[in-house]
């Protein structure tokens, strides 16, 4: 991992100690990006303070590391406290596992328990709303915005797969892909016929470029290395939803993963299949979606229990 900028001035063996362990930890779990560069900052904001008290994280002892959690108690959210210990805790056993340390303080910590977060999705009607918006555009900006939103709705895939997602298999109109996810774990989804058609009309536009025609990505970003960007997704989201009479707020590539889980839910998907197309690794995560309508249970039970038309 390349060395990156110290804006802590954290001394130079701390800073070393922390990229060792990011390298070790990206290679051997597959983590993203986006966590990697979250873990850093965690470990550097630790580190910093370790430092500013005179001390070395090799030899910070657990009644230090308990006058940091007090300090972090007033100024993080508890899903940021969370991370920041699992961070450290990782950081720490790390350095047991390398004999820097003799022992990792951060066992005895307890991460804060964090009350879950109902996942926030559109209605039907929004959704359908911000596709007609799309679609009325005929611009090549609308034609890529409603592949965009098409197959974003069709497969609940994240945003960082669909910047990944390559133009060869849409070219040549197949109904189902296999999308790398979280942890490199390949899992297949399915088209539909309005995705497709979004797809091969925004292809014949990408196309006019004729630097595209080469590139592997189906959404080029307009530099010959790299697809376009999630930032680039979130901000075309946003302008949509002005566009569409939407509060631009309720909007964003990951409230579209969440519309097509609920969406599908509530027409009657089961929790494993759906667990499967969103590509979670534990049925509890996809869990959630059912505490978002508890009508529809309740629905459930009366259309299918065998007792409930009994008085």
């Amino acid at each position: 991992m390349a060395q990156q900028a110290n804006p802590l001035e954290i001394s130079p063996s701390h800073h070393h100690l922390i990229t060792d362990y990011l390298t070790a930890m990206k290679a051997e779990k597959q983590i993203a990006n986006n966590t990697i560069a979250a873990y850093q900052s965690d470990l550097e904001q630790f580190v910093a303070a370790i430092e500013a008290r005179q001390q070395s994280i090799i030899t910070v002892s657990l009644a230090m590391v308990r006058a940091s959690m007090v300090d972090w108690a007033d100024q993080l959210s508890a899903a940021s406290l969370s991370r920041r210990i699992s961070a450290i805790k990782g950081f720490m056993a790390f350095l047991v596992a390398e004999k820097k340390r003799k022992d990792n303080p951060f066992q005895l910590i307890n991460r804060p328990k964090q009350a879950a977060s109902l996942p926030k999705s559109l209605s039907e009607d929004e959704l359908m709303m911000l596709i007609y918006t799309a679609e009325k555009d005929g611009s090549s900006h609308g034609l890529m915005m409603l592949a965009i939103i098409e197959i974003l709705y069709a497969t609940g895939c994240r945003v960082s797969e669909l910047c990944q997602l390559e133009v060869s298999p849409f070219r040549h109109r197949r109904k189902t892909l296999i999308i790398t996810g979280k942890g490199k774990k390949e899992r297949m989804v399915a088209l539909t016929e309005a995705a497709l058609q979004a797809a091969t009309a925004w292809i014949e536009q990408r196309d006019q470029v004729p630097a595209n025609i080469t590139l592997p990505w189906l959404f080029p970003s307009g530099r010959q290395d790299k697809p376009i960007s999630r930032q680039k997704i979130y901000t075309l989201l946003h302008d949509l939803a002005i566009k569409a009479g939407i509060d631009p707020n309720k909007i964003s590539p990951h409230v579209l993963r969440h519309s097509f889980a609920t969406h599908m839910l509530n027409r009657g998907a089961d929790l494993r299949s759906l667990q499967i197309l969103l590509g979670h690794s534990d049925i509890s995560t996809t869990e959630i979606y059912t505490k978002t309508r508890d009508d529809r249970l309740m629905g459930l039970v009366k259309d299918t229990h065998p007792l409930a038309d009994e008085s």
